[in-house]
């Protein structure tokens, strides 16, 4: 009897343990979906407090082309990747009377890691050094000279990303985010919405491969390509003219000075289809005007 009782006693914990394992299962097959469309409503929720202050919410007013690790500083907001340690998105909201005010110095403001971002997935100042590729910004901090604090946060290394230094960092991007900058002439808001992009690249085998570089320690992702959209809006002084915007992809490596920026303007759904983002989703398409920003 006691030899049988042995056997019956592991038997019937295994048995236990199938019927547990299946009815946990059976219980918690729905939660499990809820759980996941809950992360989804809590990550929109996020932005959706953060978008309560109110320069926040002008930034954000064309909507959030994803919800991904949202962050907020004084003067832009971005999208965080923590696998590729560098921001998904970020958007600037730019206009004439701001770029006027220049009260900060660059020389005060001081690449950092970002504390917002936990230690496991920052990229750091190491990982750059020796790299051969410069800090490049995406919120560009000649935009944000109207105050030392607004410019400091653009030295967050979570708004950069590692870029060629000779003929595109310090040339064409130089150039296109003038360019931004100039827009303001034209137009009451101008908004500014720049990332990386990992594009596909045909091998001699015939076939399409993604492949990047990575940088430091912490791997850091090179990307292969930036995009830049400028919107130009001018409805506060004539509510019935359409937004304008000009969209460019260009290739993260030097490119001869006298290239023109509209060689690398592409239609808005481009960036798109290259990024997975879905950018000014609060608006119809038909009020936006894609091509050269006019005066």
């Amino acid at each position: 009897m006691a030899k049988f009782r042995g056997l019956l006693w592991p038997t019937t914990f295994f048995l236990g343990g199938i019927a547990g394992i299946y009815l946990d299962r059976l219980l918690h097959h729905g939660s499990s979906v809820t759980a996941r469309t809950n992360i989804i409503d809590i990550e929109k929720d996020h932005a959706a407090v953060i978008a309560t202050s109110t320069p926040v919410n002008k930034i954000m007013k064309f909507g959030y082309p994803s919800y991904e690790n949202i962050k907020s500083r004084d003067d832009y907001v971005l999208s965080y990747n923590r696998v590729h340690r560098t921001a998904n998105w970020v958007i600037e909201h730019l206009t004439r009377e701001k770029l006027q005010q220049k009260k900060a110095d660059r020389s005060e403001s001081n690449f950092l890691e970002d504390p917002s971002v936990p230690e496991l997935f920052r990229s750091t100042n190491k990982d750059y050094a020796k790299s051969g590729f410069d800090r490049g910004h995406l919120a560009a901090a000649r935009n944000h000279a109207h105050s030392q604090n607004a410019m400091k946060d653009t030295f967050y290394l979570s708004n950069t990303s590692p870029q060629v230094g000779e003929g595109f960092n310090r040339g064409i991007w130089n150039r296109l985010e003038q360019q931004a900058r100039s827009a303001t002439k034209l137009y009451t808001d101008v908004y500014v919405l720049t990332g990386p992009l990992y594009l596909p690249r045909m091998e001699n085998d015939g076939n399409k491969y993604v492949k990047y570089q990575v940088i430091g320690k912490n791997n850091v992702a090179v990307p292969t390509h930036f995009f830049k959209i400028i919107i130009g809006d001018r409805r506060k002084e004539n509510s019935d003219t359409n937004l304008e915007l000009q969209a460019f992809i260009i290739p993260n490596k030097s490119i001869p000075d006298d290239t023109p920026l509209h060689a690398f303007t592409v239609p808005l759904e481009s960036i798109e289809k290259a990024s997975g983002l879905l950018f000014l989703d609060k608006i119809p398409r038909t009020t936006v005007k894609q091509g050269r920003l006019t005066a």
